[in-house]
């Protein structure tokens, strides 16, 4: 079971609800992927009019837990005032918080998310910080009462997958006990099973569902994907070697000797 903020759920896939082709798809893609957390940001879907209570109708129906986001936000100030809106409109205290540094990596600005963190969990927010793999930031926004961490991949939208791996295996090895989700750059239900191979904890994405050609059957793969990876890293994967190790032993082989003077 994940358990995040002491409320557990059975799947490790959160999905974001950004970019999907209609409402009817969202809700499909939703279904097939099995998520239990969704993503919204309060901001841009604010921007494109879709605050109706069609498109919340539709977020109640899927029975998921909703994760408000602070998409958009460039300063620790702007991220505090849209979490509070966002706590006000959703009721609830967890918010994903995201601060942006950098327009065109979308690189999360590490000194404001700290700031952020700090005063939104002294303000009783269950805060789950969109952030980079840097051991150093992970470390204050844990101070700051940050329970979970959501490190990226990669920038978001880019599909690169998991581009620094072995910080995000030393972040992993540092943190064991706080729950680990990987956040952004996944392209490809691989990279997914790859993150939850290494023992993070949960996958969060969006556009590599919402902009497939079948959201639907993408949702689905990327289920399958996590579960597999989260099943392969309880049972403990073998170190790779440098050199070929025989799977059949060569202990009691018979061995026949060719006279070739015969």
């Amino acid at each position: 079971m994940l358990n995040l903020y002491g409320a557990q759920f059975t799947s490790r896939l959160l999905l974001g609800t950004a970019h999907y082709p209609s409402p009817e798809c969202l809700r499909q893609a939703v279904e097939a992927s099995g998520a239990e957390i969704v993503t919204v940001s309060l901001r841009r879907e604010s921007a494109r009019s879709r605050t109706g209570q069609g498109f919340w109708g539709l977020i109640e129906e899927l029975g998921c837990r909703v994760l408000p986001n602070t998409a958009g936000c460039r300063t620790a100030k702007e991220a505090i005032a849209t979490a509070n809106m966002a706590r006000e409109l959703f009721g609830t205290s967890w918010i994903k918080l995201e601060v942006i540094a950098n327009d065109d990596t979308l690189q999360p600005d590490l000194f404001g998310l700290v700031e952020a963190a700090t005063v939104l969990s002294a303000e009783g927010f269950e805060v789950l910080p969109y952030t980079t793999e840097d051991l150093s930031a992970a470390e204050r926004l844990v101070a700051a009462g940050c329970a979970v961490l959501m490190p990226w991949a990669a920038p978001i939208g880019s599909a690169r997958g998991l581009i620094n791996r072995d910080a995000l295996k030393t972040l992993r090895a540092y943190f064991p006990g706080t729950p680990l989700i990987i956040d952004a750059g996944i392209g490809t239900p691989s990279h997914a099973a790859e993150a939850m191979e290494m023992g993070y904890d949960a996958v969060l994405l969006n556009t590599a569902v919402a902009k497939a050609a079948d959201p639907v059957k993408m949702g689905l793969a990327f289920a399958k994907a996590v579960e597999a990876g989260r099943l392969a890293f309880e049972a403990g994967l073998i170190e790779p070697r440098d050199m070929a190790s025989p799977s059949t032993p060569v202990a009691g082989t018979p061995f026949f000797k060719i006279d070739h003077a015969s």
